[in-house]
């Protein structure tokens, strides 16, 4: 309140002296030259001038602008809102009271346009000048931003502005040749992406800022590609709907990930192909707090569901996503249950309650190392567990059952991947007879999920290393939480029963490839700063993973990221008899379950480790 009863203050001021000196201009500064009758119609015209101009400033919202941010829309407004104020009060005092001389008129409002708007400037560039005195000391970064566009430009005036900043824009990098040799912001664009190096030298850049939110995947992956050998740190802004919504804050900055470089466009989703099946229905995710779980309930919720049902293990998962969609659809129908699947009363009580259109299977153990070492919770969590989620959706006839898989399914090494097999042999089983319709949905790793290796490889880089990597030649295909999503969702649209959806993940990554580029991303020399150091295969680990069994054939659907692996035939008797035995044996905690498991996928080769 008291900065605007100063800014009215010097407003007034303003009029008063600005009229003043332009009678006195008008008249060659001799005051005993001028008038008397225009002394009297400047006392008259000053009150006048002084209540419009404040009506005029105020009606322009002058008065509750953030003055310290004062730029070009401000001034416009200061512009209009005296050209107003002039005209009115000149012809009101010039038909009633008196008319004065032209030069008056015209001077005056130039001196009041200029005069008010010098106040706020001047108290834009006094709060720059105590910010910079007040910043922190520190460790001073210089900054290259790449992009000159309006995220660009919104990034260099928070750095410029803000007083907790001790980091400094030295230049900026855009393709746009144009705009080479051109400043923004009064900082110099210092050329195209094939001048980054040179520019990083000549500035002294430390960190790289990419602020290019509309700049598909592929292109800024070949950014990064010369970005990651500068040595600088390098982060990004989140995304094109947050410059939309003027997000971009530096606080909003992220440090560049992997997904960055794998250089893949998200899949495209036919959103009315989605909506055609899940809206309206009542849909159940069991699992729904985990990392693939939870992504899916935020989609679905997004979609029209009817009702959404989650079925959580564990109740700080659960909680944690129930909050979140409260909070973001506050008008959805929202269920959550803690439960486990491998409890038979209390599936058949959600089933009986609920009566589910679509069951979204998520809930599994997938931690291949730990697996290795306690076989039979593999058995009763992911096998049995989707036997006896997927009986329940046959019994009470629920419309779609989408099972949520991994490409260590294929040829397994690991008891893991082997019982996710056998989940999908269950579907397969389930999608010869029921009236549900059955499907499975296979994929890579997620990153970002609960136990990927990117955020482990970040947490062994903050602590200075090493990085650890099991293997020099170990790759694997990669997709991100939200493509894994939008496949399980496309899956559910496009299947008839039975089938394994694959995605074509593009290129396979090397993990020692992906560790080197995110400590070069981090700002660090791969061993030099940070080691690699190889600790050898896990249990059950293979060199590579495979998407696709030989037998199972390949089908393309409508979207060219998407492929059917062909139903395998299942025989329903005998393999319900080798599920109780298994299920019997499991919680007799057996010794030699990875042997029974052998006999039932005899595509499952435990890996040997000395």
């Amino acid at each position: 309140m008291k900065k605007k009863l100063l800014i009215i203050i010097a407003d007034i001021l303003a009029v008063i002296l600005s009229y003043g000196i332009a009678l006195l201009l008008r008249f060659d500064l001799r005051y005993s030259a001028i008038p008397r009758e225009y002394i009297r119609g400047y006392l008259i015209y000053l009150p006048i001038a002084v209540i419009v101009t404040g009506f005029a400033y105020h009606a322009a919202k002058l008065y509750r602008s953030i003055w310290s941010y004062a730029g070009i829309s401000e001034i416009l407004r200061v512009f209009a809102a005296s050209v107003v104020s002039a005209l009115f009060t000149g012809i009101v005092t010039g038909v009633v009271f008196v008319r004065m001389p032209a030069a008056y008129y015209l001077i005056g409002w130039m001196l009041l346009f200029l005069s008010t708007g010098a106040v706020r400037l001047s108290y834009r560039l006094a709060r720059r000048v105590a910010n910079f005195q007040s910043r922190p000391v520190g460790e001073v970064k210089n900054v290259m931003i790449i992009g000159a566009g309006a995220a660009g430009r919104t990034l260099v005036r928070e750095y410029q502005t803000s007083q907790w900043m001790t980091d400094k824009v030295k230049c900026f990098i855009d393709d746009n040749p144009d705009k080479r040799g051109r400043y923004l912001e009064g900082v110099p664009i210092a050329g195209t992406r094939e001048d980054i190096q040179r520019a990083v030298e000549k500035y002294g850049i430390n960190k790289i800022i990419l602020a290019l939110p509309s700049v598909p995947n592929s292109e800024k992956k070949e950014i990064l590609d010369i970005c990651k050998f500068t040595g600088c740190q390098v982060q990004t802004v989140p995304g094109i709907y947050q410059l939309i919504n003027g997000e971009v804050r530096v606080s909003q900055l992220r440090d560049v990930e992997i997904e960055d470089l794998l250089g893949r466009d998200p899949i495209r989703l036919d959103i009315e192909e989605i909506l055609g099946y899940v809206k309206d229905q009542v849909v159940l995710v069991t699992g729904g707090g985990g990392s693939i779980g939870s992504e899916l309930c935020r989609q679905l919720a997004a979609h029209q569901v009817k009702q959404l049902i989650i079925f959580e293990m564990y109740e700080n998962n659960a909680y944690e996503i129930q909050q979140e969609l409260k909070y973001r659809y506050p008008d959805l129908d929202l269920v959550v249950l803690i439960g486990s699947v491998r409890n038979s009363n209390r599936l058949e009580d959600v089933f009986k309650t609920y009566h589910p259109d679509i069951v979204y299977h998520a809930a599994a153990h997938k931690h291949v190392p730990l697996m290795e070492d306690s076989p039979n919770e593999a058995i009763k969590n992911n096998v049995i567990g989707t036997y006896k989620t997927a009986m329940r959706a046959d019994k009470y006839h629920t419309k779609r059952f989408v099972l949520i898989s991994t490409d260590k399914a294929v040829n397994p090494t690991n008891i893991m991947g082997a019982s996710k097999r056998l989940c999908e042999m269950v579907i397969q089983m389930f999608a010869q007879k029921s009236e549900t319709v059955f499907t499975a949905v296979r994929f890579g790793n997620v990153l970002g999920s609960n136990g990927s290796v990117i955020p482990l490889f970040k947490k062994q880089i903050a602590h200075g290393g090493p990085v650890t990597v099991t293997h020099p030649d170990i790759i694997r295909y990669f997709m991100t939480i939200p493509e894994a999503v939008s496949l399980v969702l496309q899956a559910g649209a496009y299947a008839k029963g039975g089938e394994i959806f694959v995605l074509d993940m593009g290129e396979p990554v090397k993990i020692v490839d992906l560790a080197r580029n995110l400590i070069r991303l981090s700002g660090f020399k791969p061993d030099e700063d940070i080691k690699i150091e190889f600790t050898g295969l896990r249990p059950g680990e293979k060199l590579y993973e495979e998407l696709l069994m030989a037998e199972e054939g390949l089908r393309k659907t409508e979207n060219q990221r998407i492929f059917i692996g062909n139903p395998l035939p299942v025989d329903p008797d005998g393999f319900r008899k080798k599920l109780d035995e298994l299920d019997r044996m499991a919680w007799g905690e057996c010794k030699n379950m990875k042997e029974l498991v052998r006999e039932i996928v005899p595509e499952y080769k435990p890996a040997e480790h000395h």
